[in-house]
Parts: C-alpha cells; structure tokens; sequence
C-alpha cells in the first residue's frame, strides 16, 4: 500500500499581504491534497492586499481564513512541519530568517509586487492579475515534480531552475 504523503509548503514575503497569500491560496487548489500551503512574513501588514482578495474571491478561492501573519508563528513548538520554504519577494529572501526545525528545502521564487502598483484601481487589478497568473505557472510545475522520487539536492535544484526559467522569460532578474 502506498503512503499518502503531504507535503507542508511555506511562502514567505515581508508583508504576507499579496504573492505569499496567492501562493499559498494556490498551492492549495493546484496540490490536490499533496501538498498543504502556508503564507507568513518577517513584518506582516495586519491585512490582505484588496485587488488580491477580490482576485482570489472573484476566482472562487476561500479567502474567510487568510489573514497576515508573522513567520514567528511556523518557528514556535507546536507549528507544522514544513518540507519547503519559498520567499516569493527579494525582500524576504535577503533576510534573516528563522530556523526552521528539520531542515526543509528552500528556495527564491522572485514575483513582482502587487502591492506596489500604480494607476488606477483597474491597472492595479489588472498588473495583481499578472502576477497571480505567474505564480500559478510556478505552483503547477512544482506540483508535477516527481517528489517522492528526487533526492534533495535533485528537488533543490529543480526548484531553483523553475526560477530561472520564469525570470529570463519575464526578463527579470529573481535568481539567487
């Protein structure tokens, strides 16, 4: 018989207000029951961006639940065991973070802000939209690595070239 394994999945960003939110908000839908998401940052915000939560409502996503929350919370006793830790913006991933009981594998997966965007509300909406549709294109490749079957440094550097990908097809420069 097959063991079910799940695997916990931290996104990390400094606000835990936009990319974080829809990654873990993602990662939930798009793992079908593999992998369970979380969303935290090193100074939370207190709220979730607006044009996310709409996105995300407008997308059928549940949203009763998502709050910002500081990564304290998934370093103290008693938080869940995470496999992997994925900053999601260049702010986070320069930081110190905590330390993370059992060494879960890491990674930088650079996103643009949502937060940070300019113009009017449909602009806005529309540049959050953006970014939701690359972080979705992320999650799904995650989601169809063979897991189980690639040692650490194998998944480590698969997650680190799905970065790469991405951002030279942007143009950007989210590689570490």
């Amino acid at each position: 018989m097959v063991e079910h394994r799940v695997y916990n999945v931290l996104f990390l960003c400094t606000h835990n207000s936009a990319r974080s939110v829809m990654a873990e908000c993602l990662l939930n839908r798009e793992g079908k029951g593999r992998f369970r998401g979380f969303s935290a940052g090193s100074q939370p915000s207190g709220r979730i961006n607006p044009h996310v939560r709409d996105l995300l409502e407008r997308l059928g996503f549940p949203t009763a639940e998502l709050r910002s929350k500081t990564w304290d919370e998934f370093a103290a006793p008693g938080a869940p065991h995470m496999d992997f830790v994925v900053t999601v913006c260049d702010n986070a991933a320069g930081e110190v973070c905590p330390v993370w009981p059992g060494q879960p594998i890491s990674a930088h997966w650079g996103f643009p802000d949502p937060s940070s965007a300019t113009g009017t509300d449909a602009e806005k909406a529309a540049f959050t939209a953006t970014v939701f549709g690359q972080i979705q294109r992320r999650i799904q490749a995650f989601v169809a690595l063979p897991i189980a079957s690639l040692d650490r440094m194998a998944l480590k550097r698969k997650m680190d070239d799905m970065a790469r990908a991405e951002s030279s097809q942007r143009g950007g420069t989210d590689v570490r």
